[in-house]
């Protein structure tokens, strides 16, 4: 992983004691089809079994609100995932319903802060920590984002999910969730701490 010089973590599969995944980043989306494809199938990758269900691919998005926009679009998530301090992931996939959609701005503004004000609750106390990448067009199963907690214990991260789901947008709105993913990290680029 060091010598292909991609930035990328490499997490242990908690639910799959000879699993690992690969979280790769890249700004030009050409790495993933040239260098990170060429290092997926040499060895020692080449020979583990690929689980399609856990390949997620997404990309940076922002919302109209953040104050540095080319720190929360690269700089953020970086420094998100490849913070030592921060070794365990959680991440999943998922896909809102139609009905969200048809909501007015207002309303789904409304939705969105009572699930994002209990997020901003967990990385202000240093227990979870997101990055989330929206994946349309992008995903196989037609998943709508892929959300990456990480955080330096794994119980707030599994908590951080069991809250969410009181929520409107996770109780009404949200048509799948998962699978996922739980990872602790076995080796990653050099990291961005600030």
């Amino acid at each position: 992983m060091e010598a292909s010089g991609i930035e990328a973590v490499l997490y242990q599969d908690l639910n799959d004691p000879r699993g690992v995944g690969v979280l790769a980043m890249a700004e030009d989306p050409t790495a993933f089809v040239r260098e990170v494809r060429e290092l997926l199938n040499a060895e020692p990758f080449a020979a583990l079994v690929q689980r399609p269900e856990l390949t997620m691919l997404g990309r940076t998005y922002a919302s109209g609100f953040e104050a540095d926009l080319e720190d929360w679009l690269l700089e953020r998530p970086r420094r998100t995932v490849l913070n030592p301090a921060w070794p365990w992931s959680v991440w999943y996939p998922l896909r809102r319903v139609g009905a969200f959609a048809r909501l007015s701005p207002q309303e789904q503004g409304a939705v969105i802060r009572e699930h994002s004000v209990l997020g901003r609750a967990y990385g202000d106390a240093d227990l979870a920590h997101d990055v989330r990448l929206a994946c349309h067009g992008l995903d196989v199963n037609d998943n709508d984002f892929v959300i990456g907690l990480i955080g330096r214990e794994l119980h707030p991260l599994s908590h951080l999910v069991q809250a969410m789901r009181k929520t409107v947008q996770t109780s009404q709105y949200l048509q799948s969730l998962g699978p996922f993913f739980v990872g602790h990290v076995l080796w990653q680029s050099a990291g961005r701490v600030t």
